[in-house]
């Protein structure tokens, strides 16, 4: 029996030589740890890859175990190290650990080791296991981070949100600066899709629809819409949206596509800016070539009258056409004298008067017009209806603001309606920094379709009046136009006419 226990004994020794050997010289960096009961540690065995690998000479494998640990381990990482060993043992789990070693001919290198934790009879804890060496996994986790951090950075230091839908899903991943645009808090947010649409305004919904589904359908080679978005305070910005498909299905349908956000508030600013001054020149160019229309050729025919008279004067100096003729002479004189009154009176429009503003309570201007034309009220049977608050105020021109309430009051008390009575009405309402005073009233009219875009023409007249010249409108709206308001009108024949003065505050 004791025979056969030395002979089972024998072969199990034998077994364990040979595994030993077998695992000696396996490359996997095979090795066992023991943790004695005394508090000692010693490697029973390392794989003859450890050995190589770690570039361990003769000396120093016979050295402690502690003392060849702390020799190889990055002295930041070696008490880490040995924490989780005394971890793992305390509580006799397996162990996992990350750490870096410098190496002779190796250099810096990066290593995990896991091992199996057991306890022995005699009270020592064993850890068998491997090291294997993930130096370029943790370069490239490294580089992996850094591009992250860089891509961080550079979103964060753009102006650009980004955006990555799931179509399948519909819901999309918005970038912190996209929300920070709404006037949300600046974090990366996952919302569906109607998140963002709900918010384009109701003018620009359709065309923001059709991009996407012009990009989706292959149509063009990518989304690109701007848009008026809805932030969270109310107010609507500017937002210039761009998107590609990146993935599709069998069925080339899209399944996800990513772009950017970008706040143009600022570019449409300039852009509605320029529109404005690109008008303002079109119509200082439109009153120039009327100013220079009204020099050739009603200056050229009053001259050319005064030259005629002048040359019969000369042919027949009878006295009694000289007479006649000198009172023709005397007629042409004062026309040529009133045409150039007219264009000094324009001239000083666009220089002179346009910088002299005052805080002018409306309606002592206005009563001051309905006392100056008292006795036309009077004699037309007129009746005024004044919404107008007395405190209302206009920063404005007095000169401007007098001759605009005289112009349009004669111009309604002179084209009333001969079967009825005139009323004329005085309003006014604000719109952020617009003030609109609004003049109605209830006479002739004016056929807008035919004479809308002459209405406020230098000596164009639509009714047959005997002090019809023509010059008030054309006066009045260069007044206007030249403090930055405008004037528009609405009207029908036989009903009456309304004026919109718009001041600009």
């Amino acid at each position: 029996m004791k025979t056969k226990n030395h002979s089972n004994l024998k072969l199990l020794e034998e077994k364990n030589n040979f595994y030993k050997k077998l695992l000696f010289q396996s490359p996997d960096l095979i090795f066992e740890f023991t943790f004695t009961n005394e508090g000692t540690i010693f490697f029973p065995f390392l794989s003859k890859s450890v050995i190589t690998h770690f570039d361990l000479t003769p000396e120093e494998k016979d050295k402690p175990a502690l003392e060849i640990l702390k020799s190889k381990i990055v002295p930041e990482d070696f008490i880490t190290f040995m924490s989780t060993i005394y971890e793992s043992k305390k509580r006799l789990k397996n162990w996992v650990h990350e750490f870096r070693a410098v190496l002779p001919l190796r250099g810096l290198r990066w290593y995990k080791g896991i091992a199996t934790v057991e306890l022995e009879d005699n009270g020592d804890v064993n850890f068998y296991g491997k090291i294997i060496d993930i130096s370029e996994y943790k370069e490239q986790e490294i580089r992996l981070k850094l591009s992250e951090e860089r891509y961080l950075f550079a979103l964060e230091a753009s102006s650009e949100g980004i955006w990555d839908l799931d179509v399948k899903t519909k819901k999309v991943f918005y970038s912190s600066q996209s929300m920070k645009m709404l006037g949300f808090v600046a974090i990366d947010t996952i919302d569906s899709i109607e998140m963002w649409s709900n918010r384009v305004h109701p003018d620009d919904k359709r065309k923001h629809l059709n991009d996407i589904l012009l990009h989706f359908n292959n149509v063009t080679p990518y989304y690109e819409n701007e848009q008026r978005v809805l932030k969270k305070s109310g107010e609507y910005i500017w937002i210039l949206s761009r998107g590609k498909i990146i993935e599709r299905d069998s069925n080339n349908k899209p399944l996800r596509v990513i772009g950017t956000h970008t706040d143009i508030s600022s570019q449409k600013e300039k852009e509605e800016n320029l529109l404005r001054t690109l008008q303002i020149v079109e119509e200082q160019n439109s009153r120039l070539l009327n100013f220079a229309h009204i020099v050739s050729h009603n200056l050229r025919s009053h001259s050319g009258n005064i030259q005629m008279l002048l040359n019969i004067i000369d042919d027949d100096n009878s006295l009694e056409n000289l007479s006649e003729n000198h009172a023709y002479l005397r007629s042409s004189s004062n026309a040529l004298t009133q045409t150039i009154d007219h264009l000094k009176e324009l001239v000083e429009i666009q220089t002179v008067l346009v910088n002299k503003k005052e805080n002018l309570n409306l309606n002592e201007y206005l009563a001051k017009t309905l006392d100056i034309l008292a006795d036309e009220i009077c004699k037309n049977k007129v009746t005024i209806n004044n919404t107008i608050s007395k405190n209302e105020t206009l920063t404005y021109n007095p000169a401007y603001l007098e001759s605009i309430l005289l112009n349009f009051t004669t111009n309604a008390i002179r084209y009333s309606h001969p079967d009825r009575e005139p009323i004329i009405s005085y309003s006014i309402t604000t719109n952020k920094d617009t003030k609109i005073l609004k003049i109605t009233d209830n006479g002739l009219g004016i056929n807008l379709e035919r004479h809308g875009k002459k209405l406020f023409g230098m000596y164009k007249t639509f009714h047959n009046h005997k002090d019809s010249r023509g010059i008030g409108l054309f006066i009045t709206k260069n007044q206007i136009e030249a403090m930055g308001g405008s004037v528009s009108v609405k009207s029908e024949v036989g009903v009456g006419t309304t004026f919109n003065i718009c001041f600009n505050e």
